[in-house]
């Protein structure tokens, strides 16, 4: 992977008195890109101010001057920051380049104006003569008929309620590095990765909303705060709810408890529950929304690179029970998944090196680019302890969750409730659950994983699907990245009796995800048990 990416670009539109030109000056100035405005263009190419060109030659002559001057710039447009005027898109030939100009990737910010604050401003002075009468009315009469629009043209949008012009610039700098994973299907949803997108928390809950579960672990109790804060500021009531951390937060009795809480606090159908930390959490909480009162929103806000790449996305809610891993949980999609890239700052290197364990597998059974990245980076991130410069995360570790998710989303966006080809996701689970379930729960999911992927690799080797070598580089990358490839715990009858209890078995045959070649996972159904023994015996330490 090249360090070296195309420039950033943004696209600013909103009202007049927005901001939009002095927050998108600062924003440029903070990232060291260029700025341009539209009216200033429009100016220097007239020789003339707005308010003279409109006041000598008409609104009509002005828009089609503008609408050439935009047109011209947003189809040549490589980098930087561009501020719209307030009704540019409103002109059917900007609108239609704007639509383009997203197609194609482009970033789309609409400066979310508070009403009365922006009215106000843009009542002051004589420079805006389309609000040169009666101004406040007249900008609240634009408002009703742009605000449509703006929304639909937006990628993202920034609320300016009560915040500073600093504020909204960092927030746009923020937009220009998040990616958008989009997850169709039945109910679609979006995973969002950049830095501070848990700022697009009251975008995603809206309006009708009034109370919200924050969900959470205690070693997430400062990005808690701050996720309570934001809502707060949002105007919602919220119950926060700190439960026990990894495993031992998805228990039926700590799922009771949150519903006891949810019913003290007289949550509703329209009200809404947000997971906040890692995998097991966002398992919980999503289980949570499903089942009160049959089902209320939720939106996950994943704190840890595992839960960022697996369990935050895909709709799969689940608890454990004594007898085995996440045996009751449900299909239940989100409204959408917010991944904060500075969350990783915080995290201990172990915990982030386990996050690699599902990355890789991505790379195994669908994306070859992922399993490179990994080789470039092995180093970087086996030793990753947050103090990598932003940069490094917005570029190598950004990347590996958006190609990762993709992968996820794939297979989740044909086959929601895993009865076909969303198995392949389950590369490794098998003998991973399994060496979970026996060492109770003290290994990291990702690092058991690693131990399965060597494992249905050598099983796929002994039965004639892949050579040595591929077994070798599982081995081999694995190793270089931090994460396990061996484990002497626990007796072959009770990996096999665990298995027998896996979601892919059937009656009393048991299936396993095993590789063709990379990027060509296959299933492998009720192989000789002398095979699954030999694959066993040979990740022994």
């Amino acid at each position: 992977m090249s360090h070296s990416q195309a420039m950033p670009r943004a696209v600013v539109i909103g009202m007049p008195g927005a901001g939009k030109t002095r927050v998108g000056k600062m924003a440029a100035s903070l990232l060291h890109l260029p700025f341009k405005d539209a009216d200033q263009l429009v100016e220097v190419q007239v020789g003339q101010t707005i308010s003279e060109l409109i006041e000598t030659r008409g609104e009509r002559v002005f828009r089609q001057i503008e609408r050439d001057v935009v047109c011209d710039e947003i189809h040549q447009f490589e980098g930087g920051i561009f501020a719209l005027g307030g009704g540019s898109p409103m002109t059917p030939d900007i609108y239609d380049a704007l639509m383009e100009y997203r197609r194609l990737g482009g970033t789309v910010v609409f400066l979310d104006a508070d009403p009365e604050e922006a009215s106000t401003r843009a009542a002051h002075g004589s420079k805006r003569p389309l609000l040169a009468n009666d101004a406040k009315n007249r900008w609240m009469e634009l408002y009703r008929e742009r605000q449509p629009v703006y929304q639909g043209l937006a990628t993202v949008s920034i609320p300016s309620h009560g915040t500073t012009p600093k504020v909204m610039a960092q927030r746009l700098t923020d937009a220009l590095y998040e990616r958008v994973v989009h997850v169709s299907g039945t109910e679609p949803y979006d995973v969002r990765i950049g830095p501070g997108v848990s700022s697009k928390l009251r975008i995603l809950l809206g309006e009708d909303t009034s109370r919200v579960a924050l969900i959470h672990t205690r070693p997430v109790q400062r990005h808690a705060d701050h996720v309570r804060a934001l809502l707060r500021q949002s105007g919602y009531q919220v119950s926060d709810i700190a439960i026990p951390d990894a495993e031992a937060g998805k228990k039926v009795d700590v799922a009771n408890g949150v519903w006891t809480r949810l019913a003290e606090d007289g949550f509703t159908r329209s009200d809404a529950v947000v997971g906040l930390g890692g995998g097991a959490v966002t398992d919980l909480a999503g289980f949570v929304a499903a089942t009160w009162m049959r089902g209320i929103r939720y939106v996950n806000c994943p704190t840890s690179l595992l839960a960022m790449v697996d369990a935050s996305a895909g709709g799969k809610t689940g608890i454990n029970i004594p007898q085995g891993k996440n045996l009751v949980g449900s299909f239940y999609t989100p409204l959408g998944v917010l991944a904060d890239l500075r969350v990783l700052n915080t995290l201990p290197t172990d915990i982030f090196v386990e996050g690699l364990g599902e990355v890789a597998k991505c790379g195994f059974i669908t994306d070859p680019h992922i399993l490179q990245i990994l080789e470039d980076h092995a180093q970087e991130l086996r030793s990753f302890d947050g103090s990598e410069p932003e940069q490094w995360i917005e570029e190598v570790a950004a990347e590996l969750i958006e190609r990762s998710i993709s992968v996820k989303s794939r297979y989740v966006s044909v086959d929601l409730k895993e009865s076909g080809p969303r198995e392949f996701l389950n590369y490794g689970h098998t003998l991973g659950h399994a060496i979970e379930q026996i060492e109770h729960f003290t290994w990291r999911h990702g690092q058991a994983v690693s131990v399965g992927m060597v494992f249905a690799a050598e099983l796929s080797s002994i039965v004639g699907h892949i050579n040595q070598d591929l077994v070798d580089y599982h081995r081999e990358l694995l190793t270089s990245l931090g994460l396990r490839t061996s484990w002497s715990g626990g007796s072959w009858q009770q990996v096999l009796d665990l298995m027998h209890k896996d979601k892919k078995a059937r009656g009393n045959q048991l299936r396993f995800i095993i590789l063709d070649d990379i990027g060509h996972p296959v299933h492998l159904n009720n192989p000789p048990l002398d095979a699954v023994r030999e694959a066993f015996e040979r990740i022994r330490s």
